[in-house]
């Protein structure tokens, strides 16, 4: 009976602190642990980011806009990894596109395609990225980029056909059905 009655007291004499508020996490320090040479601090701080969404994606367009390289690649896998949450920084998503290193641009096209329908201002740049582009794989993220926005992209549609008649190109085909409303896959008629 006295080992009961401990037990209790130590349980109320702990609530109070498990009712105590976290802290939200510090953005600004999670952003600087992202330079740190350990690895697990890293990971767990691009975890921690993701997992804050909106409220980190201002802070990881800030350094899209004026880190070096691999913060800059940094942060546009983590907005990727965020998804729709992360679309406060479409704008400098978009921007990434005319930087010059190929694997950033990628990564924004693809942080772009998984915002989808709020990266609507982002379509000009997809637009430049199909015609402009030299490498494959940043056209193709951006055919899909622009279909995973779908109507709001119509704007595309020109671009995209004009691809179309170059060549055969199952990415533009899938975008130019989405932006046009139809379900994904469809076997409607792609040509204007």
């Amino acid at each position: 009976m006295r080992k009961a009655l401990v037990l209790v007291v130590a349980v109320l004499a702990l609530m109070p602190a498990c009712r105590k508020k976290q802290s939200p996490p510090d953005v600004a320090a999670l952003i600087a642990q992202l330079q740190s040479p350990d690895v697990q601090k890293r990971g767990q701080a691009r975890l921690t980011l993701i997992a804050l969404g909106e409220e980190a994606a201002p802070a990881l367009a800030g350094m899209l806009r004026s880190g070096g390289a691999e913060e800059r690649l940094a942060a546009a896998n983590i907005l990727w990894a965020m998804g729709p949450r992360g679309r406060a920084a479409v704008p400098e998503l978009a921007q990434a596109l005319d930087d010059g290193d190929a694997t950033l641009q990628l990564t924004a096209v693809m942080a772009i395609e998984n915002v989808g329908p709020p990266a609507a201002p982002a379509v000009p740049a997809l637009v430049r990225a199909l015609g402009e582009r030299r490498d494959r794989r940043v056209r193709q993220a951006a055919a899909k980029a622009l279909g995973a926005i779908g109507p709001a992209a119509r704007a595309a549609l020109p671009a995209l056909t004009r691809e179309l008649r170059r060549e055969s190109w199952p990415e533009a085909e899938e975008a130019v059905r989405r932006i046009r409303g139809h379900a994904p896959g469809g076997a409607e008629e792609v040509n204007p």
